[in-house]
């Protein structure tokens, strides 16, 4: 059977953290801080439950961090190059270990991530983690690489600016001097000669804070600091053969996928070249790339061999403006745009980056996100993400530390998600602690990501846009209502979501096109419907330019199976 894929995105170490009294730039002792062991059987399940397939665990690499490992043969990081106490999962200190912060007993933690891999595979869900290849945190140092490998970084020649066989980019003789304070708490300072290029691209020795200053920019080949040649041959550049030797190291435990993170920001030819060697090891593995500039989408699908893409520049700008008042007319320009390549487009509302449906920053109530959710899930055959407490309308609004009050939930500090922690209420998953609010948006969820793989229609079948016959339809508000057809064999399905804050009563016209395009019968008897929201079973005459009633109730929409 085939599958769509359905990615519940969580932040490894905020999913178990319990306390409920944390502190702003806490410390690890302080805010306490989630472990692997807290994906028990039970909480697997129960993201299974949603209708998940996949979860990416973001953040179980090792990368730098204010907490002291020392005493487990870990090298200290200066806490002036770390953001955040905890650190950013997106500043990699080790492409070869497990973030220390994760594991129960310290010295086992690969072991206990190689327990998570068979727990999660046992529920049922396949395993996707982070692959970030453009950059590594300023003090990359692994402790934990195979015997013969050599450390990125290790054989280069710092004397010069860029050597295909150099991994990092320097600025020979110069020292990194940053627009702020290099000293420590004990008034240590970082010191670093040559200094070496941010990940953000930042090739002098004077980064600000909102350059990527905690990381270096690996070097895949292309001479940025002189004539911006790319030189890929005779042999290939070292950090090829180092990060193609890191993803089937990955690839060997067992994961499943592999999100890129700042995918565009490494050459296509890279990915082209290491892609079908890692799938040698699993042709199922899925490469997801991070990436945000529509010409050169298909290029990293085609020649970079990337199985999906983050749709962000896209649907996700699009719902998010339709959200907040915009035309859901808007939303048809998005299929459009990439109707070639639709089924590799990874659709989402919320994750690490964005900001909660729920904050102040967007929509500021969960329930404003539910018709887009209905969009983003159901229009296509592609994969959905949503990201974790999206489900229970986390508003993302504490003030953790370093993040601030952004909206986002935070990526670098030690913390405890309200709606998460009382979700899981110590290992039971019970609902217990949960809102009836909370209670209901996490029963819509399910519905809706249920959907996605329960009607085969919706999974694999085809699809029809029937907005543009009811442009001007004086009996549907065209910009707060968006409907679409999906079909497979006797099953299809009417799509309707409303955006608006008042019940939409709506006649859809169902134009002829649609029965010529997706082969629906015309029948004289009426036909038997399903609304799968709610179960209530109905009858209905559907004829070419005819219409179909449909009352939605503010911010929901209409999901209606009929058999044909």
């Amino acid at each position: 059977m085939k599958e769509k894929i359905v990615i519940y995105q969580v932040f490894t170490r905020l999913f178990g953290a319990n306390s409920s009294n944390c502190i702003s730039n806490g410390t690890k002792q302080q805010n306490g801080c989630g472990r692997m062991a807290d994906f028990t059987s039970k909480a697997l399940d129960n993201i299974k439950g949603l209708g998940a397939t996949h979860i990416w665990y973001t953040g179980v690499i090792e990368h730098a961090t204010q907490t002291d490992y020392t005493l487990y043969g870990i090298k200290k990081d200066h806490s002036a190059i770390v953001k955040g106490k905890a650190g950013s999962p997106y500043a990699i200190k080790d492409y070869y270990d497990i973030d220390p912060d994760l594991a129960t007993n310290i010295p086992d933690r690969m072991k206990e991530f190689q327990n998570l891999i068979n727990r999660t595979h046992k529920a049922g869900l396949k395993i996707i983690i982070d692959f970030i290849p453009n950059h590594v945190a300023r003090q990359y140092h692994s402790d934990a690489k195979p015997e013969g490998v050599r450390d990125l970084g290790e054989d280069d020649d710092k004397t010069q600016s860029f050597d295909i066989n150099n991994n990092f980019y320097y600025i020979p003789g110069a020292k990194f001097s940053p627009s702020f304070c290099l000293k420590d708490d004990n008034e240590t300072e970082y010191s670093e000669i040559p200094a070496k290029a941010t990940g953000n691209d930042c090739f002098t020795q004077w980064p600000n804070r909102n350059d990527w200053y905690e990381t270096v920019k690996l070097n895949y080949g292309i001479d940025y600091l002189g004539s911006h040649e790319m030189v890929f041959s005779p042999s290939v550049p070292s950090t090829w053969d180092k990060m193609l030797n890191i993803l089937k190291f990955w690839a060997l435990k067992g994961v499943d996928g592999f999100r890129c993170d700042m995918a565009e920001m490494v050459p296509c030819d890279f990915w082209g070249w290491a892609i079908p060697q890692v799938k040698r090891i699993n042709p199922d593995l899925i490469f997801i790339a991070e990436i945000y500039n529509p010409r050169e989408y298909r290029n990293y699908i085609y020649r970079g061999k990337f199985d999906y893409l983050y749709d962000k520049v896209g649907l996700y700008d699009t719902l998010r403006s339709v959200i907040n008042g915009n035309s859901a007319m808007n939303i048809t320009g998005c299929w459009q745009s990439v109707d070639d390549i639709n089924d590799k487009m990874v659709n989402f509302l919320e994750n690490h980056d964005e900001q909660r449906i729920a904050s102040d920053f967007f929509a500021g109530s969960a329930d404003k996100g539910k018709a887009a959710l209905i969009v983003s899930a159901l229009m296509r055959t592609n994969p959905v993400m949503i990201y974790f407490g999206q489900e229970l309308g986390e508003k993302g609004m504490d003030e953790e530390g370093f993040s601030g009050k952004d909206g986002r939930t935070t990526i670098f500090d030690y913390w405890s998600i309200d709606t998460i922690r009382r979700w899981r209420n110590g290992g039971k998953f019970d609902t217990s602690l949960l809102t009836e609010e909370e209670k209901d948006l996490q029963s819509f969820y399910t519905k809706i990501l249920s959907i996605c793989n329960k009607e085969k229609a919706i999974r694999e079948g085809s699809f029809f846009d029937i907005m543009y016959c009811n442009h001007g339809n004086q009996m549907m508000d065209e910009n707060r209502q968006y409907a679409f057809l999906r079909k497979d064999g006797h099953d299809l399905i009417l799509v309707v979501a409303n955006f608006d804050n008042k019940t939409s009563r709506s006649w859809i016209k169902i134009p002829t096109h649609a029965f010529e395009c997706m082969d629906i019968p015309v029948k004289d008897t009426p036909l038997q419907t399903k609304d799968l929201l709610t179960g209530k079973k109905g009858e209905i005459n559907l004829i070419p330019d005819g219409t179909v009633y449909v009352e939605i109730p503010p911010y929901s929409g209409k999901i209606l199976k009929i058999k044909i």
